[in-house]
């Protein structure tokens, strides 16, 4: 398994271990979950009918499209 390593200001690693250690995580675990969370593959749990599903107005209706502009060649 790959290894990160990164740099934060202090503060921000006091803040990673204090919410690790509420979470009961070690600081690796509860990174690799933030990752995860955020950088993982696929869409978020019910992604689709929240955001594209999610649509309570007018049907959307494409106008039709004008026809492509000629240009001189190059």
């Amino acid at each position: 398994m790959p290894q990160l390593h990164l740099y934060v200001p202090d503060a921000v690693a006091e803040e990673i271990r204090r919410k690790a250690g509420e979470r009961g995580l070690s600081v690796s675990r509860y990174l690799a979950e933030i990752v995860r969370r955020d950088a993982g593959e696929g869409w978020p749990p019910a992604f689709f009918d929240e955001v594209v599903g999610g649509w309570k107005g007018e049907p959307l209706v494409r106008p039709p499209q004008d026809p492509f502009e000629v240009r001189a060649a190059l």
